[in-house]
């Protein structure tokens, strides 16, 4: 975490870019004049020190998109202008240093959309581009997410040569069958060839799998899980199918398994992975000792992120406020802005009586719970502001606590939104 130490007056944001190109860390003391105006002045908050920070970088094409995404990504029509994107986003990136001065970038996401579409050069220029700008952790995680109908042998080991060190690639399922319902463009077979290519070139990846798809059974469930286990993987995010507002499904609901099956799928799945020696360490996650998603547990632990790309979001703590930032969704909308200068479609300062509702939205996700001292690290709230809420909670088991940590129970687990909305 980056203390935080008096703000007198700065240089301007053109010379504090070239100290930043060097990767020299500079004291939130020389943050340009209009970032001190707008953030560094006093306000609802206090925060000692700010957050660990990660970068999002979001790729919004798709060759197709699926019927159940809700995800900012467009179908690929003919082609997509990879430089010009390319530009936007550095433009972007440049544009933005001002609002993170000094601090340095411990993990990076590359997401989607399907970011394997880019090609080998792309994702080479990209990452340089970030490494230019932005002073970055050496022990870095520096995840691609990847769909196996792109997968290309040489092409994914360019990706490894560039720094991509982790990899997570959307299975969704095994089964042709549930991939054809699912509007996938791989099938079964493809989707095994994928991880044989990401196992030659990537010792840390993560396989998504989605369960109580439509017309699968409890067996269909547990084999893909099963076929996931036998590539021994470091991390397996496992997600229910849900109808998303907005989505193909959502206006022609396929036929999915009843609140009755889809429980016992989640039941056994969970068993399962434990038996196989996975951590159980977030709702959907599974993981290795030691190989959780450390962007994922920088965002459940109310960390900071710039998120830049077409309808990235962004989270940033200054000294006395926190900010939201959403950039401009449609690819082309989003690269006219960023020749002209502002990719920010709406930005706005979390109210300090919502903080504690975000941060408990995220925190609670996480099993193992939260120690009690970053509620306050995170959001400069005493503890005792939520307290009414915490002894409803307790009250109805659905949180165990003491002086050092919060947590959920199994039935706070499986109760979760309720818990959560007892924060609002």
């Amino acid at each position: 975490m980056i203390p935080i130490k008096p703000i007198p007056a700065t240089s301007n944001a053109s010379d504090a870019v070239g100290q930043n190109r060097q990767n020299k860390p500079t004291a939130l003391s020389e943050m340009p004049a209009l970032v001190q105006q707008n953030y560094l002045s006093p306000g609802a908050i206090n925060l000692q020190s700010l957050p660990p920070l990660s970068l999002y970088i979001h790729f919004p094409w798709c060759v197709k998109k699926c019927p159940y995404c809700d995800f900012n990504s467009h179908e690929v029509k003919n082609q997509f202008d990879e430089s010009a994107y390319l530009d936007a986003v550095r433009t972007d990136l440049e544009a933005a240093l001002p609002m993170i001065w000094g601090r340095k970038i411990y993990t990076i996401f590359i997401g989607g959309g399907t970011p394997s579409l880019m090609s080998a050069a792309g994702l080479d220029r990209l990452l340089s581009d970030v490494r230019t700008l932005l002073p970055i952790d050496s022990a870095a995680e520096i995840t691609m997410e990847a769909n196996p109908g792109t997968f290309e042998a040489e092409k994914f080991k360019q990706y490894r040569l560039s720094g991509i060190n982790r990899l997570s690639i959307g299975i969704q399922s095994f089964n042709s069958r549930h991939l054809s319902a699912l509007g996938r463009i791989h099938n079964g077979d493809e989707a095994q060839r994928a991880i044989a290519i990401a196992q030659e070139n990537f010792d840390n990846f993560n396989l998504d799998l989605m369960f109580a798809l439509p017309e699968q059974t409890l067996a269909e469930a547990m084999s893909d899980v099963e076929t996931a286990l036998r590539f021994d993987p470091n991390h397996l995010s496992l997600y229910h199918l849900t109808l998303e507002p907005n989505t193909y499904f959502a206006k022609f609901p396929p036929a999915i398994p009843d609140d009755d099956l889809s429980a016992e799928m989640q039941d056994q799945i969970q068993a399962r992975m434990a038996s196989a020696g996975y951590e159980h360490y977030e709702v959907s996650a599974f993981a290795k000792p030691g190989k959780a998603s450390r962007h994922n547990l920088n965002y459940w632990n109310f960390g900071d992120y710039l998120g830049i790309g077409a309808g990235a979001h962004s989270k940033l703590s200054f000294p006395n406020r926190i900010i939201r930032q959403v950039r401009h969704k449609q690819p082309k909308m989003y690269m006219d802005a960023a020749k002209s200068g502002n990719v920010i479609q709406e930005s706005h300062e979390i109210a300090k009586d919502e903080l504690a509702f975000e941060f408990m939205l995220n925190a609670l996700r996480l099993n193992q719970g939260f120690d009690t001292s970053l509620f306050y690290e995170r959001t400069g709230l005493l503890l005792n502001s939520i307290e009414t809420a915490l002894n409803q909670a307790e009250a109805r088991k659905l949180i165990f606590r003491d002086h050092l940590k919060i947590q959920p129970t199994e039935l706070g687990r499986r109760f979760l939104n309720d818990l959560q909305q007892m924060f609002l």
